[in-house]
């Protein structure tokens, strides 16, 4: 059964899922308003706020500054290819950027590959939580986030990767 919460953000309200595993908890899914292929609340869903508090209490202190990296349990999903990127972007430090051609290079990616290097950033559940927002384009454009590029840079300035806007 998929539980589910809401946690209100500087970005508006986002969508936790998991699932119960034998040790707790297991984070399934995390998006943000309007993102691009978020799963949509199901009537079979349980809400469930209190089996999400570490989740609520990391992204509180997260979004006031005060935590660099999360310490939670996913679900596993997708496919090798999909976990051995994601892996590579939960590897990547608070407040750092780096390429699509950068990681896929890291990876051992052939230029022919870096596509499916990007669709399988794209298609990351745990948006924030495995920091895709980190990934930029070659020429230091924001570009490609599910979430949107408004909720890509606020992240990255929350991070102090990028300067604040007036």
């Amino acid at each position: 059964m998929r539980l589910y919460t809401t946690f209100d953000s500087p970005l508006g309200a986002l969508l936790l899922t998991g699932v119960r595993t034998e040790t707790g908890l297991a984070l399934a899914s995390l998006s943000l308003p309007d993102q691009r292929n978020a799963p949509a609340r199901a009537d079979t869903w349980r809400h469930a706020p209190a089996e999400f508090a570490a989740a609520a209490s990391q992204l509180d202190a997260y979004f006031s500054g005060g935590l660099k990296e999360f310490d939670l349990p996913f679900a596993t999903t997708g496919t090798p290819f999909q976990r051995q990127v994601w892996a590579a972007l939960e590897a990547l430090p608070y407040g750092a950027t780096t390429t699509y051609g950068e990681l896929n290079a890291a990876l051992g990616g052939t230029p022919a590959r870096a596509r499916a290097v990007g669709a399988a950033i794209g298609a990351n559940p745990l948006l924030i939580l495995r920091p895709c927002h980190r990934v930029i384009g070659s020429t230091g454009a924001l570009t490609g986030y599910a979430g949107g590029l408004p909720a890509k840079q606020a992240l990255l300035t929350l991070e102090g990767a990028l300067l604040p806007t007036s």
